[in-house]
This record gives structure tokens, C-alpha cells and sequence, in this order.
């Protein structure tokens, strides 16, 4: 009889391996080489992003990588291995982390897991809301993987979990602790990360996902209209992304008399350079620049116990 041996795989989007521009040159060509990612046609972007957009951006990047860059490592990696590690202790099954883009890869960690036994995957991407340029791109990569194996496990795959009440009430947590510590904002602003506008109108439903969360963590917390608001982050390129733009509204909203703001990702399971560099730092001298007084980043659920204590709801509904 065929034994039953669950094992989980956590994916996340992936970093360089040094904030140098070689390391991040090559994890730039295989993040923005996807389709899911940048979706021109082949022969007109490889001439852009070799001829153009590595050789511009990869300097630059690598300076802001190593602005952020931890004794452990890329805060992403860091903060990836340690909920790894956290939810391995909370389960009695197998847990590998792999990166859609750079190391540790998603064959190195499907290899890990299949040399171990385990004859069922529950695949958890950790993207809250699904998204065809990260999820979907999990999904890519696994089946890729698995392209180049004999024999394959039972798959459960984890699509997002904008609305789950544990991920919500962690949020919550999350807030709640940084407005006792620097008082309530004039405006909690929600940043999530962008998408071009074109994938949202071809049927990704990520826009509708951020809603989602936004309406549950503003019901959780009790906040009426006024008290805050949804943006989106970290576009790239010259095309239409979801608006309104984080860095606009940063520039904006002191002129409209909001003087100090908390700013949260909730789209980001664990801070990275777009959080710890573009938003707590970039955004802040918008916004301070602009006129505002108080400005506050309230971190990701990073290793938080009761972030952790969700992953492994969401793995043991999955059993």
C-alpha cells in the first residue's frame, strides 16, 4: 500500500545572493526573463532588458539591496528561512523553502522533499492575494520541476488567503501594536504591490484580492471612511499600473492636511527591499518632504507566532 507522507513547500518570490551587481544582475535576468512577470514579446524584450534595462538598473539596485542587506543575509531570505523553521516545529511533516526566481530554487527544494518520502505536496506560495505574476508563477515552476520526474506526489495548492480570518486578525495584531506604541494616524494607508493595469483587465483578479483584504482588516479594526486607504507600489515600466500610485499619494495627502500616517504592506508575507527601502524609506521622504510630520511603517508578519500559527491552519486544512 502506498504510504501517506505529507510535506509542505513554502515559496516566495526570491533575492539576490549578494547586494553586489553581478548577484543581482543575474537574479534581475531570471525574475524579469518570466513571462508571468514581463509578458512583451520574447524578441523585443531580450534586447531591452540585455541591451538597456540590466546594465542601467543592476548598479543601482545593488546599492539598494545592500542599504537594507542584514548580517544574515537579504532580509527576504532571512525572514523566509526563519518562518520555515518556525512552522517545521509546529508540524509533524516535512517543510522546504524554495524561490521562484534565485536561491534556494524550487528544485532544490522539491528534490529535498521527494528524497524524504513524502508522497502528498501542499504547496502554500506565501503571496496573500493571488496574483498571475507571483502565484501563477509558482504554479509555472513547479510544473517545470516536475517536467523531469518519474514519479510525482499528490498535490494540494494553496491559491491565496486574502480574506482567512487568522490572516486578518494577525494584521490586526499587527496594527493595533503600532498604534499603541505611536498613537493613531490621521490615515492608516494599505500599500499593496502593483500589477499593470492590462492584467487586471484580462482577468487577474488581484485587484479584487487587495480589496478584500483591505475591507476585512478595516471591519477588524474598526476604522471608519477617512481613516484609511489603498494604494499600490513598486511600478515598473512606462504602461498604466494600478492606481493610486503610493508614491503620488505620499506626496499628496499632507496638502490635504493628513500629517501623520501609518503605512503597512499586507501583500508582503515577509520585508524585503520593497518594503524596508521603498516604502519605510523612499515613501517616508515623500511624504516628510511634502509637508508630513509623523510617519510610521508597520513591519510584515515576518515570524510573528500568530502569522506562523496561520501558515499552519492553512497547511492542516490541506490534510
Amino acid at each position: 500500500m502506498r504510504q501517506d507522507k505529507p510535506g509542505v513547500l513554502l515559496v516566495n518570490l526570491g533575492t539576490p545572493d549578494a547586494p553586489t551587481t553581478p548577484a543581482v544582475k543575474r537574479y534581475l535576468k531570471q525574475f524579469l526573463s518570466d513571462p508571468r512577470v514581463v509578458d512583451t514579446p520574447r524578441w523585443l524584450w531580450w534586447a531591452i532588458l540585455n541591451g538597456a534595462i540590466l546594465p542601467i538598473r543592476s548598479p543601482r539596485v545593488a546599492k539598494l539591496y545592500a542599504s537594507v542587506w542584514m548580517p544574515e543575509g537579504s532580509p527576504l531570505m532571512v525572514y523566509s528561512k526563519r518562518q520555515r523553521d518556525a512552522l517545521a516545529a509546529r508540524l509533524d511533516m516535512p517543510v522546504a523553502l524554495g524561490m521562484s526566481y534565485g536561491n534556494p530554487s524550487l528544485k532544490s527544494a522539491l528534490d529535498s522533499l521527494m528524497q524524504q518520502g513524502i508522497t502528498r505536496l501542499i504547496v502554500l506560495p506565501l503571496y496573500p492575494q493571488f496574483s498571475c505574476s507571483t502565484v501563477a508563477a509558482v504554479w509555472d515552476g513547479i510544473t517545470q520541476v516536475f517536467a523531469g520526474y518519474r514519479s510525482l506526489p499528490d498535490v494540494s495548492f494553496i491559491r491565496d488567503y486574502a480574506e482567512h480570518p487568522a490572516y486578518i486578525a494577525a494584521l490586526r495584531a499587527s496594527v493595533e501594536r503600532s498604534f499603541a506604541q505611536h498613537g493613531k494616524p490621521d490615515l492608516l494607508v494599505m500599500s499593496y504591490h502593483g500589477i499593470p493595469q492590462r492584467f487586471a483587465d484580462e482577468g487577474d483578479d488581484y485587484p479584487q484580492r487587495c480589496r478584500d483584504t483591505t475591507a476585512a482588516l478595516t471591519a477588524a479594526l474598526g476604522l471608519g471612511e477617512g481613516e484609511m486607504m489603498m494604494t499600490f507600489q513598486s511600478r515598473f515600466g512606462r504602461e498604466p499600473w494600478l492606481t493610486p500610485y503610493t508614491d503620488e499619494t505620499m506626496r499628496g495627502l499632507p496638502a490635504k492636511g493628513v500629517k501623520h500616517i501609518q503605512i503597512m504592506s499586507p501583500g508582503f508575507s515577509a520585508d524585503c527591499l520593497e518594503t524596508l527601502e521603498e516604502i519605510s524609506e523612499q515613501n517616508r521622504e515623500f511624504f516628510i518632504h511634502a509637508g508630513g510630520t509623523k510617519f510610521e511603517y508597520i513591519p510584515a508578519l515576518n515570524e510573528d507566532e500568530a502569522h506562523i500559527a496561520m501558515m499552519a491552519e492553512l497547511v492542516n486544512a490541506q490534510r
